[in-house]
């Protein structure tokens, strides 16, 4: 499993535009392969810093979802959305993989 970031440079004046936008997601992403965990929107500090945050398998379903996302009708909306809107000023995308222990449990000495 690895977990994709996202993180967004958004306009601060267009937090609604971007709210919808990630309840959207909510609906299109995990209907299409991938486990969301989240979109986090600025609530105090940074005016401009969002993220997106989901789970899928490996980089090749990575692959397969973007492909079933573009063509999803809420998807392919979405995305409109966002390009004639014009809120998001920056995206970049980071793949990691959760390397800890699971909250709570312990090493066997």
């Amino acid at each position: 499993m690895i977990t994709c970031f996202i993180r967004y440079e958004i306009d601060p004046f267009k937090k609604d535009q971007f709210a919808e936008y990630s309840s959207n997601w909510g609906q299109a992403i995990p209907r299409n392969g991938a486990e969301l965990i989240g979109y986090f929107a600025p609530h105090e500090g940074s005016t401009t810093t969002a993220y997106g945050v989901y789970n899928i398998e490996n980089l090749a379903a990575y692959e397969v979802y973007r492909a079933r996302l573009a063509a999803d009708p809420l998807g392919r909306e979405n995305y409109a959305f966002a390009k004639r809107e014009r809120f998001i000023l920056r995206e970049d995308r980071l793949f990691l993989k959760n390397v800890s222990l699971p909250h709570g449990a312990r090493v066997q000495p």
